[in-house]
């Protein structure tokens, strides 16, 4: 189990276990926010709060909920709109430095 937090600490995730890889997607929302992604099937996070400590931004087509702390500002996640779908993002730049060190960097272009 590892752990995760906005700067704050209003927000914080309990997490199954530490990322292997992370993603630095280069789509345009992606790059603006600066976050680094570690996927996750939801029940494998545990939020604290599970709700009302984030804002959430929709953009473009509407498929990802992207998820910010409404104190300090911190991109914390991302959730899918389609809750069938069994995949989230953690923004990896959360955890601790050991932990994002040891995880495995890939790039993708992102959809624009």
């Amino acid at each position: 189990m590892i752990e995760a937090s906005c700067h704050c600490g209003a927000l914080r995730m309990e997490i199954a276990a530490p990322p292997q890889m992370v993603n630095e997607c280069g789509c345009s929302i992606c790059r603006k926010l600066g976050a680094l992604w570690a996927y996750y099937s939801p029940d494998k996070v545990r939020l604290i709060p599970p709700s009302g400590a984030t804002s959430i931004y929709l953009r473009g087509e509407r498929k990802l909920e992207f998820h910010s702390c409404k104190t300090c500002g911190c991109t914390t996640h991302w959730t899918p709109v389609d809750r069938s779908k069994n995949r989230m993002g953690v923004n990896a730049r959360l955890m601790a430095p050991e932990v994002l060190s040891a995880a495995r960097m890939e790039r993708s272009a992102g959809p624009d």
